[in-house]
């Protein structure tokens, strides 16, 4: 047996083990390390407004928490304010159940030739052994499971903001320390790669936070106008998750308005979901291009495309992280390398 023959099939079962040691290890810790990064995303974002408030004397540390805390009251408040409209819009609904369904059945029976009968439908509702009864008893049975989903999901809030608070707080020593195991040449590409990440994050941020403002006042002056329930609060909840979660955004928002208003009116909702179609053919086309491009210096193909990529690999967080993701590369990648003038052959079209 040549001599390599034992040595290789150590090193094979090692490289084995090792293999399957670090799978092991990354399936236990990807909720952990994805934390981290939505913590370093947010460090990203609020580090500009950190340091400002640092050369006005402020300490890093008081910078950080006022900026966060501020942060944690807006989405606080947005939170509380969605959760009031919804009881709301419930209690209502229990109040007027009756009134609702004659006024469902009767548009439906109106407009596409159905023949639902309103009184066995709330026969069907009160029936204790009816498929409605069915269903809220099968519901009742997962509220354990939702008050453990809401108690780790207020954990995982905290250690983002724990994590996010230490990043940037620290952001100044963390970079001393990475750039001291490195050469001088390449101390430069990591802080010039960092700038770049803090510029490209918080122009992402601005971006989403304008096409938000302009959202919200558009479907806020819509929504007055069709009649909707709670236009302003309805306004908001469009405005911001059509404009921070990105490719499914619009559904999800466009979702609780379309529910509110078709309980009051069904012709109420066809008005609200042809604006909300409309507007965000605008905004693709004419508002969001401009606005990012100015802000983040992103095409609109590949700002949507990052967003599917990282929808892929991460879910939600990774389709909102694939944009400032996307700017960071296409900045370093426009940085490195030569560029030439390009030759003209005639055949550009006058472009």
């Amino acid at each position: 047996m040549p001599r390599w023959v034992p040595r290789a099939i150590v090193l094979f079962w090692l490289g084995f083990l090792g293999t399957v040691l670090v799978r092991e290890l990354w399936d236990r810790l990807f909720g952990f390390l994805l934390l981290l990064v939505i913590a370093l995303f947010i460090a990203l974002a609020i580090e500009p407004g950190t340091n400002r408030l640092a050369r006005r004397g402020m300490k890093r540390g008081v910078a950080t928490g006022l900026i966060l805390a501020a942060v944690a009251l807006v989405a606080a408040s947005f939170v509380a304010v969605m959760g009031a409209l919804v009881a709301d819009q419930a209690s209502e609904l229990s109040n007027n159940r009756d009134q609702y369904v004659v006024d469902v059945v009767g548009f439906l029976n109106d407009t596409f030739g159905t023949e639902f009968d309103s009184a066995e439908i709330l026969d069907s509702l009160d029936d204790p052994n009816g498929p409605m009864r069915e269903f809220l008893n099968s519901q009742a049975n997962r509220a354990v499971q939702l008050g453990v989903s809401a108690f780790s999901t207020l954990f995982q809030v905290f250690s983002i903001l724990l994590f996010t608070f230490y990043f940037a707080a620290d952001g100044p020593r963390l970079r001393r320390t990475i750039c001291s195991w490195l050469r001088p040449q390449r101390q430069r590409v990591v802080l010039d790669v960092w700038e770049l990440a803090v510029e490209k994050t918080g122009g992402y941020l601005s971006s989403r936070a304008v096409l938000a403002v302009v959202s919200s006042f558009l479907h806020w002056i819509a929504f007055q106008a069709i009649g909707t329930p709670a236009p302003i609060a309805l306004a908001l909840w469009v405005g911001v998750v059509s404009q921070f979660l990105p490719v499914i955004g619009i559904y999800v928002a466009g979702a609780l308005p379309l529910l509110l208003t078709v309980i009051d009116s069904p012709l109420k909702a066809l008005f609200v979901l042809g604006f909300i179609v409309i507007y965000q053919q605008i905004e693709n086309f004419l508002i969001a291009p401009k606005i990012t491009a100015q802000k983040m210096q992103l095409h609109a193909g590949v700002a949507f495309a990052s967003a599917i990529v990282g929808g892929a690999v991460l879910g939600p967080i990774g389709a909102i992280l694939g944009l400032p993701a996307a700017a960071v590369i296409q900045g370093v990648l426009s940085s490195v390398g030569e560029r030439y003038e390009v030759v003209e052959t005639g055949e550009s079209g006058g472009e």
